[in-house]
Formats: structure tokens, sequence, C-alpha cells
């Protein structure tokens, strides 16, 4: 073999053992947790688990969280957070069932005011905190503070959506009889996954090409790597920004929505506690906290990895609601654990580092 052969093999090599960036390693070891847990549980519990319809229920239950999570992952890779996406989605349900019934509102119109709302949320917390910038953990506070207020002043007592279109918007389902089960009777039961779920498996791919293949998207990657080196770099920091955080409100907007669907019930509690789950999902996922590394098929699997444990609780006996907080706590805690693990080993030269993460900060790559 000449020195030219031996050149080529090496490139060709080199090629072969291109190393993983920090967003595609976290975001296999998540999906690695996940299938490891799933299996487990299978072999362990067995019964609900072995059947699809089991990861059927746990899309539909968590649908809703799903699409609010994509929008916690994106201000997060930015380098902000959003903890009013919780009580955004309760005002969000709330006022949709008041409309629907109260206000002779159609299915159309509702889904304007669930976008708008929404809208208004990402427009104003993202204006505070770019280009005023306020801390965007006050900023938002005070953003779920008044959501949640405001669902209480459009109604403080529990309501319940009586509009015929969309009672059967809320009872479609899409079969799938090959995914089905045989019940005791004898009789085949297909699968059946809510429209909801469709719709945030649909978002979740969008917000994956807009994070990996459009200029907004390397944008986010870059501020929440390095802003200043960002804006050294020409990048509007704050537009960006902002951009991000009107994203997040709309699919707050939608996932409050889709939340109706699933329940049909308005309360001033709804969704309480869903911004924490959202920012776990993202976290589990492999999403930074300190920004620049994150991906949407993580945040989707995180949301899994959650209903995953709340079942595995279940399962095991453990009926009373505070014991899903441990072990959520304890996950998240050990996941984070794992990300400081891991992303130090690799600084230390362990892993070769991709050439996504260098001195200037441009993350561009990070969503690969």
């Amino acid at each position: 073999m000449n020195r030219n052969q031996q050149a080529l093999g090496a490139i060709r090599g080199g090629r072969q053992r291109e190393p993983l960036t920090d967003t595609q390693l976290l975001l296999t070891i998540t999906i690695c947790i996940f299938v490891g847990m799933y299996v487990l549980a299978i072999s362990v519990w067995g019964g609900g688990f072995s059947k699809p319809q089991q990861l059927f229920d746990m899309l539909n239950n968590n649908a809703y969280l799903i699409i609010i999570s994509c929008g916690l992952t994106i201000v997060m890779v930015a380098g902000g957070i959003d903890i009013s996406v919780g009580g955004v989605t309760a005002l969000v349900v709330m006022s949709c069932v008041v409309h629907l019934d109260g206000q002779g509102g159609s299915v159309g119109s509702s889904i304007l005011l669930a976008l708008g709302i929404g809208l208004g949320f990402g427009l104003v917390q993202g204006y505070l905190v770019s280009y005023l910038s306020i801390q965007p953990f006050i900023v938002t506070l005070a953003g779920m503070f008044f959501a949640r207020g405001m669902t209480t002043i459009v109604s403080a007592e529990p309501r319940t959506v009586k509009n015929i279109a969309f009672l059967a918007l809320k009872d479609g389902r899409i079969e799938i009889p090959w995914l089905g089960y045989t019940a005791k009777n004898g009789a085949l039961i297909p699968g059946r996954i809510e429209i909801g779920v469709i719709i945030a498996l649909v978002l979740v791919v969008v917000v994956f090409i807009l994070l990996r293949w459009t200029k907004l998207g390397r944008n986010l990657y870059a501020i929440g790597g390095n802003s200043q080196s960002a804006l050294m770099l020409g990048i509007n920091v704050k537009f960006t920004r902002l951009c991000s955080y009107i994203i997040c409100g709309l699919l707050a907007g939608i996932g409050g929505f889709i939340f109706l669907t699933h329940t049909a019930a308005g309360n001033a509690t709804n969704a309480a506690g869903a911004e924490m789950n959202a920012i776990a999902s993202s976290i589990i996922g492999g999403t930074l906290l300190t920004g620049g590394v994150g991906n949407v098929i993580g945040t989707l699997f995180g949301t899994l990895i959650l209903a995953t444990i709340k079942s595995i609780v279940q399962a095991s006996g453990l009926r009373d609601p505070w014991w899903q907080s441990i072990t959520t706590g304890a996950m998240l805690c050990l996941f984070i654990l794992l990300q400081s693990i891991v992303l130090s080993y690799r600084s230390k030269g362990s892993f070769k580092k991709s050439d996504a993460r260098n001195a200037s900060g441009d993350n561009a790559k990070q969503a690969e």
C-alpha cells in the first residue's frame, strides 16, 4: 500500500470516527435510558407495559406536555427560561371553555383565541427579557402569576365544554388495528391515538427542522453558547431571543388547546406544575440550563421517561402522589449529575470535541 492509499485510509477512518457533539451524546444517553427503563418495566411488571396501548396512553395523556416542552427547549437552547407556560396553558383552557359555551364560539375561533393568548405572552415576556434585559426568571414568574390570576377571573368555577363540534373533535381517535390487543372476551381492541398526539408529533418534527436546518435555529444555539461571541459574529441577539419566547408562547397556546381536547374541562388548577415538568423533560432530554446544547427529540423522550416513571410508580402499588414527585426529583438529579460528568469528561480530553463547540462560541452544529 503506497502513501497516498495510507493517507486516504486515514482520512476515511477519521470520518468514521467523527466524534459526537454534546447534543448528540446526551440525546443518545436519553434514548438508551428510556429504552432500558421500558424494557425493565416489561420484564418486571409485564401486563400493560407489554401492550402498545400503554405507550399510546402515555402519549395521549402527555401530548400537551410534549408541545410546551418543545417551547421550553427552544428558550433553554437560547440560554433563557420560561416558567409561565403552565399558567398560560391553564388560561388558554379556561378562556376556550368560556368562549365555546358562554359566547357561542366555534372550534376555529377557539384555536385563534389560544394562539392569540400564547402570542401575547410570548411577545410581552420576550420583549422584557430581550430588549429591557430583565432576568427571564423574574419576568416569566410574573407571567405565571398573572396567567393564573387571569384564569380565576375568567371563571372561578370549574366548567365543562358542551359544544357539540368540539366534543366530536375530542372524541376523535386514530385506530391502529395491528397494534391492538385481544380482550378477555376474545374481542380485538385496536390501538387508539388521540388527534392531539399527532399534532404534538408534527410539532416535534417542525421544531426539530427549525433548530437543525434554519438560520434562526443556528442563531439560537450560538447565543445560548456565548451571546457575546454571537453578537460579534453579526447575530441579532435581542431579536433572536425575542423569537424564542414568541415561539414558546405560541406552543404554550397550542398546548393549552390540546390539553382541552383531552379533558374538555376548565379548572383554575389545570396544568398545575406543568412548567416544572416541561423543564424536567427538557433537561432529561439533554438540554442544558446554561444554553447552547439541546435537541427536541431528546425532549420527546424526556417526556416519555417522566410518563414511564409515573406508570412504574402506579404499577408498584404506590398510589400516593408524593411517590411520583420523589422519583421524578431523583431522576432529574441523576440526569443533571450524568450530564455534568459526561461534559466534564469531554472537556478533559477523554472524548474529542466537535468543531461545533469551539472557543468562539459558535454552536451552530450542536443541532446536528
